[in-house]
């Protein structure tokens, strides 16, 4: 992936944060020499995950797959004191998915906070990891809903899914609907050890430098 691609993708994110009336905190904005100019906070927030993200899962294919993440707020794993929950903010555009994963000790909510329709689709897991054709069922803003393994189950803008450890699932913006606003509420976060995914994939992009960043991404270091 090239950076031009992570830099327009930032500004495409920003746009849609502005027109929804999402802010984010200060260091959402910092570029890499604000980053060196605070050391402490920048060491802060890459111990904590916090900040953006942005991801074609190795597939060089970033329309098709691929995702950018906001995390605002993480705890880290095994940490006494630390928050015990995470929250993120997800620019899902249309048609582009967000490969079949899951997730060993992360439970949690999936959001869709404004704009088009996120689809998202389930399949349980035995504990081996092998994919099971058993129907499953997932609460759907608290109510349980059964689905077949692989049904789509849209959500509109309000509506929410809890997904609970082990089950794998995928998303992607409907076409036709926009881009996808989407909110992630859940346990701690840590995308460095936590993604399991079925297909063997990468969870970070390696860029190709062609320009310089917009915004430094958090597995960055704030470089």
């Amino acid at each position: 992936m090239q950076r031009s691609e992570v830099n327009a993708a930032l500004r495409r994110a920003n746009a849609i944060l502005d027109r929804w009336h999402w802010s984010l905190p200060a260091w959402g904005y910092w570029t890499a020499a604000d980053f060196a100019a605070h050391p402490e906070a920048s060491a802060y927030l890459r111990a904590h995950q916090l900040g953006w993200d942005v991801t074609d899962f190795g597939s060089n294919r970033f329309a098709e797959c691929g995702l950018v993440l906001f995390c605002l707020r993480n705890g880290i794993v095994g940490v006494e004191g630390e928050r015990t929950y995470a929250e993120k903010l997800l620019v899902v555009e249309e048609g582009q998915l967000t490969p079949t994963h899951r997730h060993a000790a992360k439970m949690e909510d999936i959001v869709n906070r404004a704009g088009g329709d996120l689809v998202i689709e389930f399949a349980a897991a035995d504990a081996d990891g092998h994919v099971l054709k058993d129907d499953v069922t997932v609460p759907v803003d608290g109510l349980p809903h059964r689905l077949a393994a692989w049904e789509p189950l849209v959500l509109e803008p309000g509506r929410s899914v809890t997904i609970r450890t082990g089950l794998y699932h995928r998303f992607y913006g409907r076409q036709g609907g926009g881009p996808v606003l989407v909110g992630e509420v859940s346990q701690v976060n840590d995308d460095n050890s936590d993604n399991f995914f079925l297909q063997p994939i990468g969870r970070f992009a390696a860029i190709e430098e062609d320009e310089p960043p917009l915004r430094p991404l958090w597995n960055e270091g704030g470089r």
